[in-house]
């Protein structure tokens, strides 16, 4: 069967090898007559043909394979038995049919593969081959010895996959490593889940900034809507807007003001639009600036001497919080010590908007402490100090009955620091002076979700607020005596257990915020300093903008103090040196602490900082100033003294009467006086019987 295969073999290649002969010939032929054309027509293009150039190509290709197998050691054993067979048996072939006719199966087998890939390749890229050309590989018969050469075969004819088989060791590698690439990759995805399912890996901790507001305790912090602008206020009276946009790495603020003089600031918060700020300071009067920190508008104080806070068109005592109505732009909340809270607009600053009385469980008033809308401004809330937590109904614009209350909400004596609602809204989180967290769910008012004890308070405006996702509670802590690390707390909202605590500074906590859109965190100490935490792979713009920018240069102009007047000509004891740069000069200068003193400004008002005004604002001060100013005056209550302290010096030293008439006025004569003789005659008279002595 071998045999037959063999010559049915050799009978095909020979009649390849005949057809392609005859087509060269035909091809000379052509291209001789061709060329006795051109010789004719010399300016005629050369024509050449294709057909005949690929078959050459192909056929050349083909013998540099079969050498290429020949050479082999392994194939040589095999391929020479049968070509001394084939030489004795079948006549002297040409030179291209004897190479053709010493091939083997194998490399038979390899041909026709080649055919076919070509024959796929054509049919998928480029124009179409001619109909000569395609018959020849119709022709073309395949046979394979055995079942292995069939595979290679039909994996030959397949689009996928070019060249000889992969081996099976290979095979069974890459599928073992793609079986683990797909492990991986479900490990990852398994991972990806369980950080989106701990609330954890998403707290902003990697990178920390710090920024210096002064030395007090940092007592309020707000940020904008959009996370541009950070505004602090603190117990030095002082508020500071941050620019993230603008700022470089020099960490400075843009604008630091006083809006309520000598009072301590106590809250700070944005509009829901961003683009005014609401200022809550110790006095009675809230204030309106804008981002700019200009005042927009001020809130009027209120009658003090009416004992119906009603009647009163604004507070009378000091402020304690105050908030903006999450639905109306032009709305917002405070609360005083006059046991009232009060709605106002914007647009009428001259008068309140609604008044809510504060009441105890007996009827009397109570102090609220904090006070709060709900997100979807239904409910109006406020912490009292006698620990309870009431709620108004927005709706119902009288606000005289309560809408919900509990009256034990923490100890009574107390103040409730802070009032958060989560974003769901179904929760409330209150922070009491009785170191505890509270949860409270609205529904079911009376008894609280969960509590959480032991967390220092001493602060009457410690924050607490939620996550953005609402699976954490976050709050600060304070310091007791002797204790060096602050911190604030995270706790898990379901069980109010402590999940995570990080250290933030040496001093207490008490302001602490969590921007949703940005997702890093501002915390405000009661050194003085506010830290801010962010993560690059979590957070977007915010602090990460200004920490890009590089410290600004400050460029030092240096000025001559006076133009002098060049003389070059002048004799030398006229001649003056021509002026220099000053910098030398300025450097001795400022080592002098006389002449680098800075001169103290100029009071303004009453007085800050310990010094009162030159003059006085008002008439208490000015005569208290002039009461210390005065010397005390040893002779103030006797005048009759105060004359005769000047006879002994006018009497020693005259300078004003006697000198004038110190030449003419004689000297006086004194007679003496007649109470020196009656004197003497009492001391001779013995005097009536009964002022006598009687003897002993």
């Amino acid at each position: 069967m071998e045999k037959k295969a063999m010559d049915e073999i050799d009978n095909q290649s020979r009649s390849r090898t005949i057809q392609t002969d005859q087509t060269v010939q035909s091809d000379s032929q052509s291209n001789e007559k061709k060329g006795h054309k051109d010789d004719k027509d010399i300016k005629k293009a050369r024509n050449f043909d294709f057909m005949a150039m690929f078959h050459e190509a192909r056929q050349t290709a083909k013998e540099r394979t079969l050498n290429n197998i020949v050479a082999d050691s392994d194939l040589a054993d095999i391929i020479e038995p049968e070509i001394e067979s084939q030489s004795k048996t079948s006549p002297v072939p040409s030179p291209a049919t004897k190479i053709s006719s010493t091939k083997s199966p194998v490399t038979k087998v390899m041909d026709n593969d080649s055919n076919s890939a070509i024959e796929d390749s054509e049919d998928e890229i480029g124009p179409s081959l001619p109909s000569d050309f395609t018959n020849d590989f119709k022709t073309e018969t395949r046979i394979t010895p055995n079942p292995q050469d069939d595979e290679m075969n039909d994996n030959s004819g397949d689009d996928s996959f070019i060249g000889p088989p992969i081996p099976t060791v290979l095979s069974m590698m890459s599928a073992e490593t793609s079986e683990n690439t797909d492990r991986d990759h479900d490990s990852d995805e398994d991972d990806e889940a369980e950080d989106d399912e701990n609330p954890l890996t998403k707290i902003p901790q990697s990178h920390e900034i710090i920024l210096n507001h002064g030395a007090k305790t940092v007592s309020a912090l707000a940020l904008d809507p959009s996370g541009a602008r950070l505004v602090t206020g603190s117990f030095d009276f002082d508020v500071k807007l941050w620019d993230f946009a603008g700022m470089d790495t020099s960490l400075r603020s843009f604008r630091s003001l006083r809006p309520s003089e000598c009072h301590q600031i106590k809250g700070l918060e944005y509009s829901i639009t961003g683009d005014t700020l609401l200022v809550v300071a110790g006095n009675a009067q809230a204030k309106i600036i804008d981002r700019d920190g200009f005042e927009v508008m001020e809130c009027v104080k209120g009658d003090q001497y009416l004992v119906d806070q009603a009647s009163t068109k604004g507070h009378t005592a000091s402020l304690n919080s105050g908030c903006w109505n999450p639905k109306l732009k032009e709305e917002f909340l405070t609360c005083a010590n006059d046991c009232t809270l009060r709605l106002w607009d914007v647009n009428k600053p001259l008068k309140h908007k609604n008044i809510i009385k504060t009441k105890s469980t007996g009827g009397r008033k109570t102090i609220p402490t904090s006070c709060t809308y709900s997100l979807d401004g239904r409910y109006i809330v406020a912490g009292c100090n006698d620990g309870s937590i009431q709620l108004w109904d927005y709706n119902k614009h009288t606000y005289v009955n309560v809408a919900i209350q509990n009256k034990n909400a923490h100890m009574n004596g107390s103040d409730i620091t802070c009032l958060r609602f989560s974003y769901d809204g179904r929760t409330l989180a209150s922070r009491g002076g009785d170191d505890t967290l509270k949860l409270w769910d609205i529904r079911s008012f009376q008894k609280p979700l969960n509590i959480a004890r032991n967390l220092d308070n001493r602060f009457p405006m410690t924050d607490c607020i939620f996550s953005p996702d609402d699976k954490l509670v976050v709050t600060g802590v304070s310091l007791q005596k002797n204790q060096t690390e602050g911190k604030i707390v995270f706790l898990d909202r379901e069980s109010l257990a402590v999940v995570k605590e990080m250290h933030v500074s040496e001093s207490s906590t008490i302001r602490v915020l969590w921007h949703p859109k940005l997702n890093q965190m501002v915390v405000g100490c009661g050194d003085g300093l506010v830290k801010l935490y962010y993560d690059p792979k979590k957070s977007h713009r915010g602090a990460m903008l200004c920490m890009v920018k590089r410290e600004r240069k400050v460029k030092q102009a240096e000025i001559v103090a006076a133009q002098n007047i060049i003389t070059p000509y002048a004799l030398p004891m006229f001649r003056q040196g021509r002026p220099t740069s000053t910098r030398k000069f300025d450097e001795k200068v400022r080592k002098d602490p006389v002449k680098s003193h800075r001169p103290d400004l100029p009071v303004s008002g009453p007085g800050t900082g310990g010094r009162v005004g030159a003059k006085g604002a008002t008439l208490s001060q000015y005569v208290a100033q002039q009461i210390v100013s005065r010397k005390p005056d040893p002779f103030e209550k006797d005048p009759r003294a105060a004359i005769l302290r000047h006879a002994k010096e006018a009497s020693e030293n005259p300078y004003w009467i006697d000198p004038a008439y110190k030449k003419t006025q004689p000297n006086p004569v004194f007679r003496e006086t007649e109470d020196d003789e009656d004197d003497k005659k009492d001391e001779d008279e013995p005097g009536p019987i009964w002022k006598k002595k009687k003897l002993q």
